[in-house]
């Protein structure tokens, strides 16, 4: 990883896109600082389409979507993106699997959250479960002591042994049932909203993250940022952000914007 300031100011001004990771990478100790936000309109103001790519709820992306100054929002880790057409006043949703389908999963994850609690004291169903449509969010560290890596890994491990798809975050161990991540949905998203091919515009898109379940997103982009506390895990990464800001979360990601938009 290169240090952000190192970015070449041609491939800088090319970025037509911002996609963000929101936990640890907008916030910072679990806060949104008043920068980033400004980070986010700046951007926008400027021409440049910011999208957050995030592992938080259904409940949650309605909000962003409408209320954020974005261009859209992927959530639950690639399972629906929400666009809000705010000139028709209407929210298009768009999930990877039917309404049928999330509701069996559902069934299966609710089962499977309880032998995780069971199995590994200190570990809670996540705060904002109850607005989650696709997924089961298992928290080690937001709203309870961190977890130690051998109990994280034994979350993983029980979600995997029953089929299930397991991604880690700063804060949460997020599963569900169905081949896809957040990249899947991004592409999704690119074509159907944007009429466009991301592979052939992955030059011109940043990703922006911090944590083990933005691999697929750093291992895509070739111009991919990781705030400072990426450090945290990069020793589990196989596939590293090319750049790498001085400062942590939302104050990175502030100094992302700058970066782009001087």
């Amino acid at each position: 990883m290169k240090p952000l300031e190192e970015f070449p100011k041609e491939k800088r001004s090319a970025i037509a896109y911002v996609l963000t990771d929101i936990d640890d990478t907008i916030t910072l100790e679990g806060r949104i600082p008043a920068v980033a936000f400004q980070a986010m309109e700046t951007l926008k103001n400027a021409g440049i389409c910011v999208i957050p790519v995030t592992g938080r709820p259904g409940g949650w992306c309605d909000h962003i979507a409408r209320m954020w100054p974005i261009h859209g929002v992927v959530g639950e880790n690639g399972a629906f993106y929400f666009v809000y057409d705010a000139v028709n006043k209407r929210m298009i949703r768009r999930y990877f699997k039917t309404d049928l389908e999330r509701q069996a999963d559902q069934i299966k994850l609710t089962a499977l959250g309880q032998k995780i609690l069971t199995a590994v004291p200190g570990c809670v169903i996540s705060a904002d479960q109850a607005y989650r449509e696709a997924d089961l969010a298992i928290d080690f560290a937001e709203d309870v002591p961190s977890l130690h890596q051998n109990d994280i890994k034994a979350i993983v491990d029980i979600f995997e042994r029953h089929n299930a798809t397991a991604k880690i975050s700063s804060i949460h161990v997020n599963g569900w049932f169905g081949a896809y991540d957040k990249l899947t949905m991004t592409k999704l998203l690119f074509k159907e909203i944007f009429k466009t091919d991301l592979d052939t515009i992955k030059e011109k898109v940043v990703f922006v993250g911090d944590s083990l379940n933005d691999e697929p997103m750093f291992e895509y982009f070739p111009n991919a940022v990781g705030v400072a506390n990426v450090q945290d895990c990069c020793d589990k990464l196989v596939f590293k952000p090319a750049w790498i800001t001085t400062s942590k979360g939302g104050l990175g990601f502030s100094e992302l914007a700058n970066c782009l938009v001087p």
